[in-house]
């Protein structure tokens, strides 16, 4: 029978340099159930268990699919290894399954950009290829300086920093200096015996996996969490399940200024306000009603323009709404619709707290640099001039 890998996501809740940092939202999904998707989906991951002290990130994990061991006091600290953790986590597994684990990873959810390709590359030069351990590693072609090393009685070296990883009087070329590499701190593996024995990730013989340099970025405080968030709508483009489709959704609950219109308003003589919307857009919107899919216009403006294009679109509305997400949650418990299968769409910040109710927060292109990096997608056509049309394409299918 196949071997029984079990991938641990250590996941703590008492983050200091990012508060609630492992439920961050980086591509519209935090950083947790990033983590455990892309286990999920690895070809050699047999089950995919969350550590944690947290009953938020448990609930985020179970979300996701995982199994949450809760993590003891004594292991949940700042001093607390990552061995402790996925040796802990590893134990009660075993007990609660009554199998004995094969091979265990180390995934860290700190790594957002982590693929499944990388956890299938660490347990396959495991369970595979005969390693004892496994990490991943990218290129890396830096110069690294260290300070120098104070000297007795509290004064400094004379020569001031040194090169770790070069001679500073010698500078050759990067295609005449030896190849190093960059552990990741994305992924490990390590046969459970061995590590058992050893109490360390790394013994044995350890085997490097490389990976995309472009995607080694590890969230450690809120600049780091800031790139993630910028970068995700590029690196995540191209991944598996990056658009939904209508087997992921029941519900397409729309913004109104800046998402069906391009944010500008025309003001008359007498101070009437005209707005200029997407023909193709009420194509769309029509495909989304007879697709069955539960429709909703949600705007914080009170102009009579956005009842009266729903009432052409024949889409119920909320408008002149100050709290959208209490709005939506209400909406989604009165209609009876999960929050987490409802996709939204907006462009601006007073969008991003029902970014963070929903499983779909989708940005038009052109919104706001804050709402793009908290979108799970954005679209590449801007508002008012078809992005709606665009998501509908995602749902039902490109001959839209």
């Amino acid at each position: 029978m196949p071997p029984t890998v079990v991938a641990v996501i250590p996941a703590r809740g008492g983050s200091k340099g990012v508060p609630a940092k492992n439920l961050a939202a980086v591509g519209g999904v935090p950083l947790v159930a990033r983590a455990v998707r892309e286990c999920r989906a690895a070809r050699l991951v047999t089950d995919v268990v969350v550590s944690t002290d947290d009953a938020g990130i448990a609930a985020a994990a179970r979300s996701a699919g995982a199994v949450v061991v809760r993590r003891p006091g004594d292991i949940a600290g700042d001093t607390a290894t990552s061995e402790a953790a996925v040796l802990h986590a590893m134990d009660a597994y075993e007990a609660e399954q009554g199998t004995t684990v094969d091979a265990v990873l180390l995934v860290q959810c700190t790594s957002p950009f982590l693929v499944r390709e990388d956890v299938d590359g660490v347990a396959a030069a495991v369970v595979e290829g005969g390693a004892d351990s496994a990490l991943t590693v990218a290129p890396f072609h830096g110069f690294v300086w260290r300070d120098a090393e104070p000297a007795v009685g509290g004064a400094t070296a004379a020569d001031g920093g040194h090169g770790v990883n070069h001679d500073k009087s010698f500078r050759p070329r990067r295609q005449d200096r030896p190849q190093d590499l960059l552990e990741t701190g994305a992924a490990y593996a390590m046969d459970a015996a061995g590590f058992r024995t050893s109490g360390h990730r790394f013994f044995g013989r350890t085997e490097l996996v490389r990976t995309d340099p472009a995607r080694v970025l590890e969230v450690d405080d809120p600049h780091d969490l800031a790139r993630a968030r910028a970068l995700a709508p590029l690196l995540d483009a191209a991944r598996p399940g990056a658009l939904p489709t209508r087997d992921d959704i029941d519900a397409v609950v729309l913004d109104f200024d800046g998402t069906q219109t391009d944010d500008r308003v025309l003001i008359d003589a007498d101070g009437r306000e005209i707005v200029a919307v997407h023909r193709g857009d009420g194509l769309g919107i029509a495909a989304l009603r007879r697709a069955e899919l539960k429709l909703l216009i949600l705007s914080t403006e009170t102009n009579p323009v956005v009842a009266a294009r729903a009432r052409k679109l024949r889409v119920p509305v909320l408008h002149g709404i100050d709290r959208k997400d209490l709005a939506l949650k209400q909406w989604c418990e009165e209609a009876g619709i999960a929050p987490e299968r409802v996709l939204y769409v907006g462009n601006d910040v007073n969008d991003l707290p029902c970014f963070d109710l929903v499983g779909w927060p989708v940005a038009v292109a052109g919104a706001h640099d804050v709402v793009r990096g908290a979108a799970r997608a954005v679209t590449a056509t801007p508002g008012g001039s078809g992005a709606i049309r665009e998501i509908a394409g995602w749902l039902l299918g490109p001959s839209l």
